[in-house]
């Protein structure tokens, strides 16, 4: 057994059903032992796509999502992937293999110093230097990567504990000195060094599945909040993807907002909490519910740019912060009453709190009618020429042909932007968005990640056509391993979020022009199917031809070409 079989055996301990890889000789023995052992192995064409993909899975099920990638550039070239998982709380581990241990900081092949590069972007990291601690080196990992406020980590694989006892021994032989008394010594050095490297590799055995409990709210604090939102007059709450962190118990946490019976606004990986269409659930207008509002709960929510750093909230409501980061919870405001703690628990604790629930009908109505107000504006804006199609009518034609099964991957700036004004996720963990980093280039992966997860699922990337060009080769990908997702790329030839800005700001355009490029061509070369669309009247024909190729199990690609709109007018990309 070598070194890598040893890594398949504890990600099948803990329960991995896939990891994510794009191929290097540092880590073949890992992918090796993981097919062996009927852990999925999933190959990129870009190791970012690997990291996301990984993030995908653990947002989805609960269980950290794993990568393994090759030394140096296939280990740089992650970075993005993992700070995006920082910062959307993912508990994500990466692999990285490394040159022999005995051959670091000589000039090796790809020989990097991998673990400073990763001290800012990571929970926990280590460069794991005998076989024998493989095991619990990645067991490690597992725990340090859900536990408290959840993250990514790193863990370096040297190629010399990955391979073969034998073949390494040979290695290490080759290298020696030769018959003079210093190559002597060199040999007996590198023999003793290679004894160290596989002692005691035997006796460490896999343990039980790690299993970290959430981080339990204080519930004194939570009986203060429930005291203090009976009096309220108009409550308002915020949650956040923190507070979906326990996927399986995500029904849970949807039966605790419920019941609370506030309005609330959604974000990030909580949108679709509700499902479709819940009254509580408000879309439009944030700014100003919260500067109506009397009483605030951010569950999972810091306080950070999408709330202009706090400001949004007005300074006489009582304001509730519930979050597993200490940090977060204080950041640029400090709330009335903060709540160390898992937010999804909060939630729940607090509604098994708040009966009988007060009444706020009247608040509610006044927030749904300046709701509807605004899908009544949005449809008629839906309804403005434009030179091919409009987006807001795009989307309002692509609403009825998403099922209930359906997961939503955004990928891009403005026709992403769009898209959260009139889509509607289905249910709970069923919009994959970035998060706080902004990243674009997420969407090939995620989708390849949640497709996976959710066989039975319809799953949609929404692409802008910047974000696109990132990820187009993941095609082949799905194309390879058989996974029909279906990308809507909106074509309107520019990054025209940032143009939004800079040509009325600067007048110049300049960097912001692409043109109406045949990505469904390109979709077609890499082994899917590729569908254009230029006319608005046939919107519902191709996207339900997509939906029905996916479902017969091909990677389609819809390239939507579309008319210039003002809809989002005046929005701010920085």
């Amino acid at each position: 057994m070598h070194g890598g079989d040893r890594v398949a055996e504890v990600l099948q301990a803990q329960g991995v059903p896939f990891i994510f890889t794009l191929i290097g000789g540092h880590i073949s023995p890992i992918l090796t032992g993981c097919k062996a052992r009927g852990v999925r192995v999933i190959d990129v064409r870009h190791e970012v796509n690997a990291v996301f993909a990984a993030d995908a899975v653990a947002r989805l099920t609960g269980v950290p999502g794993v990568a393994a990638v090759t030394a140096g550039p296939g280990v740089t070239n992650t970075l993005t992937a993992v700070k995006n998982a920082q910062m959307a709380q993912s508990p994500v581990i990466l692999m990285g293999g490394a040159a022999a241990t005995m051959l670091q900081g000589r000039g090796a092949l790809q020989d990097i110093d991998q673990l400073s590069l990763f001290s800012s972007v990571v929970k926990w990291s280590k460069s794991v230097r005998r076989v024998k601690d493989i095991v619990p080196s990645l067991e490690e990992a597992f725990h340090q990567a859900q536990a408290g406020v959840p993250g990514p980590v790193f863990l370096e694989m040297p190629v010399d504990i990955l391979y073969p006892e034998d073949l390494v021994r040979q290695w290490y032989a080759k290298a020696g000195g030769g018959k003079s008394l210093t190559g002597k010594a060199t040999g007996l050095y590198l023999k003793r060094h290679v004894n160290r490297l596989f002692a005691g590799a035997d006796k460490v055995q896999p343990g039980p599945r790690i299993m970290i409990e959430a981080p339990q709210p204080d519930a004194g604090k939570i009986a203060k909040v429930a005291k203090k939102l009976r009096t309220a007059q108009k409550p308002l709450m915020l949650v956040g993807s923190q507070a979906t962190l326990d996927a399986p118990g995500i029904d849970r946490i949807a039966a605790a907002v419920e019941a609370l019976g506030v309005p609330v606004y959604l974000s990030g990986m909580a949108r679709g909490l509700l499902g479709k269409g819940h009254p509580l659930q408000m879309r439009h207008k944030r700014r100003m519910a919260l500067k109506e509002a009397d009483f605030v709960i951010l569950a999972g929510v810091p306080c950070d740019f999408r709330l202009d750093y706090g400001n949004h909230i007005r300074r006489s409501s009582f304001y509730v912060s519930a979050n597993r980061s200490k940090e977060d919870l204080t950041k640029n405001r400090k709330p009335d009453l903060s709540v160390l703690g898992d937010p999804g628990l909060f939630l729940r604790q607090l509604a098994a709190q708040m009966t009988p629930l007060p009444g706020w009908d009247e608040w509610i109505a006044h927030l749904r009618a300046r709701d509807d107000a605004r899908n009544v504006e949005i449809g008629e804006q839906a309804l403005d020429p434009t030179d091919k199609i409009n987006p807001l009518h795009f989307f309002l034609e692509m609403e009825p042909v998403l099922d209930d099964n359906t997961i939503l991957v955004a990928d891009g700036g403005d026709f992403v932007a769009t898209a959260a004004y009139t889509l509607s996720p289905r249910g709970p963990l069923t919009w994959l968005d970035p998060g706080a980093f902004g990243t674009l280039g997420v969407g090939a992966g995620f989708a390849l990640g949640a497709k996976l997860v959710h066989p039975d699922a319809d799953v949609w990337i929404i692409y802008g056509d910047g974000s696109v060009g990132f990820s187009l080769a993941e095609f082949d990908t799905f194309a390879r391993h058989k996974i029909p997702v279906i990308a809507v790329v909106g074509n309107d030839a520019g990054w025209t979020q940032i143009a939004r800005d800079q040509v009325p700001i600067l007048g110049d355009d300049v960097a912001t022009v692409l043109g109406h490029t045949h990505y469904e061509q390109a979709a077609a070369g890499l082994g899917g199917t590729g569908l254009p669309l230029d006319d608005p009247e046939l919107i519902p024909d191709v996207l339900n031809q997509a939906k029905a190729m996916a479902r017969d199990g091909q990677p389609v690609l819809v390239n939507a070409i579309l008319g210039k709109s003002d809809f989002r007018k005046g929005s701010m990309s920085m």
